[in-house]
């Protein structure tokens, strides 16, 4: 793999790695970025509307950061050289917003599972936003103030649900994966024959075969999503459709690419 990190890609490497130390050293004057950055579901509180970018440049922890970003490096490099930097940043930010758009729309059929039992059971909901408005600058105890919330609700509730309610209110979704994943499409579609290493099993596979694997693996786990599960699946599923169609209708219309 070319060593030369193109300018997109190394500019996008700087950027990320900014808001990840920057994470970490505001934590220690008790300010929570996550809270300002991350993706909230769009009915929660705590969504603002630039957060469908800034998630983007958002990691939980330093494994979700380092392998995003060894990915972008390893496969971004050589898309940014094939597509071009325009065409490459386009890629990068219309396969993120892909990822918010697929994650969120079953994220409102799943949410829609909840609420409706919850309203035809004439439980009050309204208050909800006292107790989930999360704030940046304190520690935020979302199980104890989920708590608090639950025991304002009649005896009658199911609890179970309230608190599925409760958590698609605070739980954020984060990470340059669906962007990543998008990228990745796009080198499989540019560079199919591509031979690459797998880590395990350590064993060479065509691009053409390892990316689709890859893309199947999320669909079922998404379709599972086992309890403790708290990677968002389909987000990266968003991100590589996204992908796959803005590569090909460029290679269609015979846009620059090796």
């Amino acid at each position: 793999m070319n060593r030369y990190i193109p300018p997109v890609t190394k500019n996008l490497l700087i950027l990320n790695a900014l808001f990840f130390i920057g994470k970490y050293l505001l934590a220690t004057r008790g300010i929570d970025l996550d809270v300002i950055f991350a993706a909230f579901f769009p009915l929660s509180p705590n969504f603002h509307w630039y957060q469908v970018v800034s998630h983007m440049f958002m990691h939980g922890n330093f494994a979700h950061f380092f392998f995003n970003m060894f990915s972008l490096w390893m496969f971004g490099s050589a898309v940014e050289q094939a597509l071009g930097a325009k065409k490459y940043l386009t890629l990068y930010f219309i396969c993120g917003l892909g990822a918010f758009i697929l994650f969120n729309l079953v994220n409102y059929f799943e949410f829609k599972q909840v609420l409706d039992p919850l309203v035809a059971a004439n439980i009050p909901l309204e208050g909800v936003t006292e107790y989930a408005q999360l704030s940046y600058n304190s520690g935020n105890d979302i199980q104890t103030m989920g708590e608090q919330w639950l025991g304002t609700l009649p005896k009658n509730t199911d609890f179970q649900l309230a608190t599925a309610f409760y958590l698609d209110m605070v739980i954020p979704m984060m990470g340059a994966s669906g962007a990543i994943y998008g990228v990745l499409v796009a080198f499989g579609v540019m560079f199919p024959n591509s031979v690459l290493m797998l880590i395990f099993p350590p064993i060479p596979m065509k691009a053409k075969y390892f990316i689709p694997i890859m893309v199947l693996l999320e669909l079922y786990l998404g379709l599972q999503q086992a309890q403790g599960d708290n990677v968002a699946h389909f987000a990266h599923l968003g991100g590589a459709v996204f992908g796959f169609f803005l590569t090909k209708h460029w290679i269609k219309n015979r846009y620059r690419w090796n």
